[in-house]
């Protein structure tokens, strides 16, 4: 079975791929020749997942799963949410993106907060979500070199460790995205021989 991945994040891909069955041949928005800017237009991490499978399915033909996540501050009514990659502005920078987030927090003791992954995945025209959540709060300064994003100021409920100082075996066993993948992997070695 082939699947595409709608991303270009290498470290994403190879993540993914370390954990699908050997049936299962990923293949990458290269692979399939698509240097489109795939839209993200929509309000909610489901549609923007939703919006990115469908155009890949519906342009190139290809089965495919696509993914969104956000990282949902409690203080701050769940920002910045579907907007985390583009909340300091439009140059996508995680530096100003984290700045700005310990500065609407510098006042509030409560930091809770977790990140969400929702992956897409269609096949034969048919879509099916999977979601991922780590719980956790938000540091108060950051720490760590590892991990991209808001990952030096996120400390996930299950370590005091922040995921920028974790090893990337360590984060993927609990962080959102290792959680959505695990279930979309369960799905796809169960519905492969169907």
């Amino acid at each position: 079975m082939k699947l595409v991945f709608a991303t270009n994040n290498p470290h994403k891909l190879q993540e993914i791929s370390h954990l699908l069955s050997n049936s299962i041949e990923l293949l990458s928005l290269n692979d399939i020749n698509c240097n489109d800017e795939i839209p993200e237009n929509q309000e909610t991490l489901e549609g923007n997942a939703a919006e990115k499978s469908f155009y890949i399915y519906n342009k190139y033909g290809f089965n495919c799963f696509a993914d969104d996540t956000g990282l949902e501050i409690e203080a701050l009514n769940g920002e910045p949410g579907v907007y985390s990659a583009r909340y300091a502005g439009d140059e996508r920078s995680a530096e100003n993106n984290m700045n700005l987030v310990l500065e609407k927090l510098a006042k509030i003791k409560n930091r809770k907060a977790r990140f969400r992954t929702v992956i897409s995945l269609v096949i034969d025209g048919h879509e099916i979500q999977f979601e991922g959540i780590v719980d956790g709060q938000i540091l108060e300064e950051k720490r760590g070199k590892t991990g991209f994003g808001y990952d030096p100021i996120f400390q996930p409920e299950e370590s005091h460790l922040s995921f920028a100082e974790m090893p990337m075996e360590e984060k993927s066993k609990i962080s959102h995205r290792g959680r959505a993948v695990q279930k979309l992997v369960e799905y796809l070695i169960q519905h492969k021989d169907n």
